[in-house]
């Protein structure tokens, strides 16, 4: 299989473009070692695409990489149709998905073409997944929305409470201890974002700012105006309920932690190696022998123990939305580490030891 190229067709069908219940050809020349990373690099620097009305029209052109101007198109199969541009920025990598099956998973940017279940022709089909984000942004912005939330319904800024509450602070010292925690969770996420997780994927759907940071945003306004209402009441049994659930926050907020670490160990950087977990020497990291996601386990247990602390409905809320949530993510990893390795430890739940 050295030095010889094969002409790989991409059949691309737009999903959400104003061309879209068509389909175009875009023929591209490639290695047969090149990545499907790549391609999508190669698809996006194309100039030109020709529509058709269907499949048995596609246009057969070749896009010489060596010479761009020099295109070649098969007369026989030409037809009358609309010619126009890709501009340079519209469809750059992130946002294209490219499967074997129109039906099927995305190819992944490390799988390289003559891996593939292809033969000297393969046909690749295109969607556009719309304009992307990174995870980093998304972090940063769905994060940093709660923690000033937060602070600045404890502060009591103007137009929130009454006028004779402005800038007054709560007699009760829970209140000032959830200020506390809430502000260190939010700020631990945002140095973890920045320092500590290595993604998998880079980018994101640029839609899903907007119903992440709605989710976050909306829950933290809605906790903050009960935790630092003027009319709040503590908890019924007071300092012990409370110091039992700083303990239970703390304790998860340090193995949610660990957990990260343990997870960034296992990749290393500018890599999408997946590995199975395992527990290390710290034993906030035991919990892999039972669980295959203890990150959402200790994340549920910090709210659980907030929840306790502050005695508070809405913040019960949003611990039992953010378990449903966290227990989808987690069957999904679970499911995942299952098909991938063979020997993956039976005995792990994906959230909660033997039960969930």
């Amino acid at each position: 299989m050295e030095n010889w190229s094969i002409i790989y067709s991409f059949v691309c069908k737009f999903m959400c473009m104003h061309v879209s219940p068509d389909l175009f050809a875009c023929y591209l020349q490639v290695e047969p070692n090149a990545t499907i990373g790549e391609i999508k690099s190669m698809f996006h620097k194309s100039r030109e695409c020709h529509l058709s009305a269907g499949v048995q029209n596609l246009i057969n052109k070749i896009y010489d990489h060596a010479n761009p101007l020099n295109i070649t198109v098969n007369m026989e199969k030409l037809i009358q149709c609309p010619v126009f541009s890709l501009p340079d920025p519209q469809w750059y990598p992130a946002r294209q998905s490219i499967r074997l099956d129109p039906k099927g998973k995305s190819l992944k940017d490390e799988d390289v073409l003559q891996n593939l279940p292809v033969g000297t022709t393969a046909t690749f089909y295109f969607r556009d997944l719309g304009a992307q984000i990174s995870w980093v942004t998304v972090f940063l912005t769905e994060y940093t929305g709660p923690l000033l939330i937060y602070l600045m319904f404890y502060f009591r800024v103007p137009f929130i409470y009454a006028p004779k509450y402005d800038f007054t602070t709560s007699k009760h010292w829970v209140v000032h201890l959830a200020c506390m925690c809430h502000s260190f969770h939010y700020v631990k996420r945002l140095l973890e974002t920045l320092f500590v997780h290595r993604f998998s994927h880079g980018t994101m759907p640029l839609r899903n700012i907007f119903k992440n940071c709605s989710y976050y945003w909306g829950f933290a306004a809605w906790m903050a105006y009960y935790i630092n209402h003027p009319l709040y009441t503590p908890p019924i049994y007071g300092e012990q309920q409370i110091r039992l659930a700083l303990i239970i926050f703390l304790f998860c907020q340090i193995g949610n932690f660990s957990i990260h670490i343990a997870l960034r160990n296992l990749r290393p950087p500018g890599s999408k190696t997946r590995k199975i977990p395992y527990p290390t020497k710290n034993p906030f990291t035991w919990i892999f022998l039972l669980v295959s996601c203890p990150n959402y386990t200790y994340e549920l247990g910090s709210w659980l123990g907030f929840t306790l602390m502050t005695q508070c409905v809405p913040v019960a809320f949003f611990t039992l939305v953010g378990f449903i949530q966290m227990t989808v993510w987690a069957k999904g990893k679970h499911r995942s580490y299952l098909k991938e390795f063979r020997d993956y430890p039976p005995l792990r739940s994906p959230i909660l030891p033997f039960i969930l």
